[in-house]
């Protein structure tokens, strides 16, 4: 097939996904690439209540692309096997889970954004707090011309037709591994 032979598309779902680091640097590194393409971004982050370095990275940036960055950072920290993080319940880890999840279907929908990133999404379905159901409608209900970017350890598999590029960042080695805790600037 011929290079003029390809077509393409109005719009992606791509998926950073696997036990590897780098899934949310991906995705920080997607909204760099969209923004220096005129785009309108929304990076809508799930699970990380604390604050990281992409948080004060987006904040900075921010004045700079005004409107056309849109930035909601939401969640109550990681919730795994059944171990609570922010000493919140169950029930107050789903209920910030699906008012995050709620505004990025809300934009994905809109038509307003040429990308929505949810960062850490996968790991708020895999925990139990969002539902595969939800992953499926986040997808399907998005604008046609909006590109979606869903990020976080455990991507269903039985949800992998219907995206359009799936990362799995697969760890050789991670010093984390040797009881070294995380490095700002590096992991954060």
């Amino acid at each position: 097939m011929a290079f003029e032979d390809f077509k393409q598309k109005d719009s992606i779902v791509l998926v950073y996904t696997g036990e590897g680091k780098g899934k949310t640097s991906a995705g920080i590194g997607l909204l760099a690439r969209a923004l220096g393409a005129d785009w309108k971004v929304s990076f809508v982050q799930f699970i990380k209540m604390w604050n990281v370095s992409e948080h004060d990275f987006i904040r900075t940036i921010q004045p700079v692309f005004k409107d056309k960055l849109s930035f909601y950072k939401g969640g109550l920290g990681f919730f795994e096997a059944g171990e609570l993080s922010a000493k919140a319940t169950k029930a107050e880890h789903i209920a910030e889970a699906r008012k995050t999840y709620d505004l990025a279907l809300k934009q994905a929908e809109s038509g307003n954004y040429q990308l929505v990133i949810c960062d850490e999404i996968n790991n708020a379905v895999h925990d139990g707090l969002l539902t595969i159901d939800d992953l499926e409608a986040l997808i399907d209900k998005r604008n046609p011309r909006t590109s979606l970017c869903l990020t976080g350890r455990n991507f269903p598999a039985s949800l992998l037709k219907k995206v359009d590029i799936a990362t799995d960042m697969t760890k050789l080695k991670h010093h984390f591994d040797d009881s070294f805790i995380a490095n700002k600037g590096i992991d954060y």
